[in-house]
């Protein structure tokens, strides 16, 4: 019997300076790869130095990633002055605020797979060293991780920043408030000119949505992960803060070349329950789930469903954050970012403080000097004051999810709901049922072939519950889906049924009228059919035909795995 192999401690490690770029400059046939280089900005003492790819997501078709190009230009400057060279390459990023609710929205989850191939591909050809992310809106995040992941050359992440809440008759207001504003609208509590003076003041700048919404929720689990700097995940975007930030990392990839630190060695599985009780303690997205699972099959770690549920019997949510809450993420950053969170997760016994992060150092290491958050704040709670003391990401199963599906239950909708079925084969055929006031109270809304084959791509649903909330039906109404949520839904929804409708899953078989129940306390989903009544359903069940046979999103449906699997397209992990 082997024993098993010694963990090296950081100091100890082989240095990767040069470890692939070497490949591609040192020998005298390598002249060609030189000369390309000298091209691009390289001198000849340039081919000495470790090569380090600085992956942007820059682009102006978002505010939560207009910013990003000088964060790259920063992150640079840190990785030229710790001695490394680096190169600026660019990646994609989707909008899914300006794309929700329509058919470009089918794009959004299939773009994080893009963005993961791109940076692996450019990384992977360019034989970098190193690598510096930086990701701003929601599926550039775990896009970035997934890639580091794959490549496994020492990487940080930087977080494009959140940004800051605009003002409309003197309230803090965010892109949430203009879908439910729609809502509002349609059922006559909200004026035209209201709408669109709201339209126009909601969105001040550049960064990410601002509540703890998907981009900060992934953000954060990233640095509860270990992949980014402390507090990178709770700076404005717009900050002295956050272009530090970026250089630091620049210099942080540096290092981590000295000490030998791969992205592997710091993506474990305690790692990953670190960053599953980040995301808890903060009341953070349902994204979060299918992410995760996302990363950490591309890092080889085992995670499923069932460690959700295992972590968020012990972890509560401390955080009074919106969409749930009061506060958006600007106000966490000025009480001290998310470390001082950390540190009363770490202190509590309910994270890991051994596992290793990308400052070279453990957690508990990161965390030992961070002060309190101040006296009087009310954005954090203390564990004896929880928002709710077990997590509010419940996994369930049951007849209408025997693979599992995600609910987002903040405490605030209840825990148990049952009612008759209200049943769409389509998001834009939901959203007219509910402006048109064809929704009652206590229906629970069916929205199916929104999957990530079926869809294809797995629309987030926040056009319907923006518009549920908005006509007033927030606390009184139920909505489940085979597609997923916007970090900024809250109500009482259920998403990631697996399997979905497209492929034969359950949801398919409900026809109107019919009861459904879902129970948080048990955990289960329910549809009040009998069996007989079921499988005569199945066998007149027709199979739809594909919604693309080209392109892009034909690619995605044909590989995309189910969501209880993270929606991966580069195959399930054995076993």
């Amino acid at each position: 019997m082997k024993s098993a192999p010694k963990k090296t401690s950081p100091k100890s490690r082989p240095s990767l300076h040069r470890h692939w770029s070497g490949l591609l400059v040192d020998a005298t046939e390598r002249a060609q790869s030189r000369a390309m280089l000298h091209a691009v900005g390289f001198d000849r003492s340039d081919f000495q130095k470790s090569q380090i790819g600085v992956a942007s997501t820059w682009s102006q078709v978002t505010p939560c990633n207009i910013h990003i190009d000088k964060l790259a230009i920063a992150a640079a400057e840190g990785v030229a002055k710790a001695g490394s060279k680096p190169l600026i390459f660019n990646t994609i990023t989707v909008s899914d605020g300006i794309s929700m609710g329509t058919m470009g929205m089918k794009y959004s989850l299939a773009s994080r797979e893009v963005i993961a191939d791109s940076i692996e591909t450019v990384a992977g050809c360019e034989l970098f060293d190193g690598l510096v992310a930086i990701g701003g809106c929601d599926k550039n995040m775990p896009g970035c991780l997934i890639a580091m992941a794959r490549l496994n050359r020492p990487a940080v992440f930087v977080y494009g920043g959140t940004i800051l809440p605009g003002c409309f008759q003197k309230r803090d207001v965010d892109i949430v408030s203009v879908f439910e504003a729609v809502g509002a609208h349609a059922a006559g509590k909200m004026s035209d000119r209201d709408l669109e003076d709201l339209e126009a003041c909601a969105i001040p700048g550049a960064g990410s949505c601002g509540g703890m919404y998907t981009a900060n929720t992934m953000a954060s689990a990233i640095e509860a992960l270990g992949m980014s700097l402390p507090n990178s995940s709770a700076q404005n975007a717009i900050s002295s803060a956050k272009n530090e930030d970026a250089r630091r990392a620049g210099a942080a990839v540096h290092r981590l070349l000295d000490l030998g630190i791969r992205p592997l060695d710091i993506m474990t599985r305690k790692a990953f329950e670190n960053a599953i009780t980040a995301v808890i303690a903060l009341g953070g997205s349902t994204n979060a789930v299918l992410h995760l699972l996302a990363i950490a099959h591309a890092a080889g770690v085992k995670l499923s469903l069932d460690d959700f549920t295992r972590v968020g019997k012990r972890v509560p949510v401390l955080a009074d954050l919106k969409p749930s809450g009061k506060y958006v993420m600007a106000a966490l950053v000025g009480i001290g970012g998310l470390t001082p969170l950390l540190k009363m997760l770490l202190d509590r016994g309910l994270l890991h403080g051994d596992c290793l992060t990308v400052t070279g150092q453990t957690v508990a290491e990161n965390l030992r000097d961070v002060k309190p958050y101040p006296s009087g704040q009310d954005i954090i709670r203390d564990f004896d004051n929880p928002i709710k003391p077990t997590s509010h990401l419940v996994v369930l199963y049951g007849n209408l999810a025997p693979l599992g599906a995600v609910a987002k239950i903040s405490g605030k909708e209840g825990e148990r709901f049952s009612g008759p079925a209200r049943v769409f084969d389509s998001e834009e055929a939901t959203m007219k049922a509910i402006l048109a006031g064809k929704i009652k109270s206590g229906d629970v809304i069916v929205i199916r072939y929104e999957g990530p084959k079926g869809g294809p791509g797995m629309r987030e649903m926040l056009s319907p519950t923006s518009a549920i909330a908005g006509r007033g039906l927030g606390k009184s109404v139920a909505l489940i889906t085979d597609g997923r949520f916007s970090g900024g839904t809250h109500g009482f929804v259920v998403g990631h049924i697996s399997p979905e409708a497209h492929l034969g899953g359950p949801l398919a078989l409900v026809k109107n009228g019919d009861t459904i129940t879902i129970d948080a306390r048990t955990r289960l989903i329910t549809l009040d059919v009998p069996a007989k009544e079921l499988a005569k359903r199945r066998k007149a069940l027709k199979r739809r035909p594909p919604v693309f046979k080209r392109g892009v999103l034909a690619k995605y449906a044909d590989h995309v795995s189910q969501a209880h699997l993270g929606a991966i397209t580069d195959g399930a992990l054995e076993g």
